[in-house]
């Protein structure tokens, strides 16, 4: 697990958990987040996976084992993708950035080794040399309103979402989440403190991930690990409308997508839940959700918004209905109406 540089920055909390090595927060994480919603924010996003696919094959290639469209993908351009089980779990959820006539992945810290096994083991013949460059390349993150401003300050001109420029030896992709407007920049790491500095003088001020998780939580953004377990499937947590492509040809786990949107009922539903405002302590990840004596779901991730408060993404049945008096552990809980 690689330790950031810039947890040596003023006022850092470290975080804990998988995200260990980043910052929770800059010493006031509400304001923090109301940075992100209201002006402009960098953060920390290092511990992600980045892996490099050179090759003529490599478009196709891709294309065969995940859930998205990927032969056509063109020079600039980014997206999602999954790599699901025989049976349409997922197993991974990647961001393809397609860029110099090379196609980079970022995926969540800690799946980087078990996904290039992955790989090494389809490439057969075909002229392909996934690579881990984690040790490398590290990810930031902006986010807020003032996106734009601070890109122009850099010289870049990223206006559509998934829309990717390159910069020096790295590249800034465009993104429609966690907030209205954010963007992602791939720096070498050497250069992470260099770049902050660029950030900073910009205008765009240091959060932690205890922001950036609050607005992915509001948002109702999964993340792998957290509101995906061994069951789970597309349909369940949202990523059919954004990692999958329904109209492609065959892929690992393809029967199960199509069955399951013909039909029109994944046997659980991710919905964001709003928690007894005096509770001191949040919910765990895997917390159960219990309603009248019975379990009906699991928290995902638990938050403290600066605006809604208390609040959680859950796991529940489908049938649960949405005005169920809930309890995330002994939490008293509802789902929120736009779930």
């Amino acid at each position: 697990m690689l330790t950031s540089p810039l947890l040596d920055l003023p006022r850092a909390v470290p975080a804990g958990g998988v995200d260990a090595g980043l910052a929770l927060h800059y010493g006031d994480p509400l304001r923090e987040q109301r940075t992100l919603t209201e002006d402009v924010g960098w953060i920390d996003r290092s511990n992600r996976g980045v892996l490099v696919v050179p090759g003529v094959d490599r478009l196709s290639w891709l294309h065969s084992l995940t859930s998205q469209h990927l032969s056509e993908l063109p020079d600039g351009r980014a997206t999602e993708a999954l790599v699901l089980s025989p049976h349409g779990h997922v197993e991974h959820h990647l961001l393809v950035t397609e860029v110099g006539g090379t196609t980079w992945l970022d995926v969540e810290p800690g799946t980087t080794e078990q996904l290039l096994r992955f790989l090494d083991s389809m490439r057969f013949m075909l002229r392909v040399d996934p690579q881990d460059v984690g040790a490398q390349w590290a990810v930031l993150s902006l986010v807020g309103p003032r996106v734009p401003a601070v890109l122009a300050h850099l010289g870049v001109d990223v206006l559509e979402p998934y829309d990717v420029a390159a910069r020096g030896t790295g590249w800034v992709r465009r993104m429609p989440w966690p907030g209205l407007d954010a963007a992602d920049l791939l720096v070498p790491r050497i250069a992470l403190a260099q770049t902050v500095a660029e950030l900073t003088a910009a205008g765009a001020v240091p959060a932690g991930m205890w922001a950036f998780e609050a607005l992915r939580v509001a948002a109702r953004r999964p993340r792998l690990r957290f509101e995906t377990d061994h069951r789970t499937i597309p349909h369940e947590v949202g990523w059919l409308d954004t990692a999958v492509h329904l109209n492609k040809g065959c892929y690992r786990g393809q029967e199960t997508v199509a069955r399951v949107h013909n039909l029109g009922r994944p046997p659980r539903k991710l919905v964001l839940l709003h928690l007894d405002g005096s509770v001191e302590e949040l919910p765990a990840t895997g917390t159960p959700v219990t309603s009248a004596g019975k379990q009906v779901g699991f928290v995902t991730t638990a938050v403290r918004h600066h605006e809604l408060g208390p609040v959680a993404l859950a796991m529940l049945k489908r049938n649960t209905p949405d005005d169920a008096e809930l309890l995330a552990g002994t939490v008293p809980a509802a789902v929120d109406p736009a779930s």
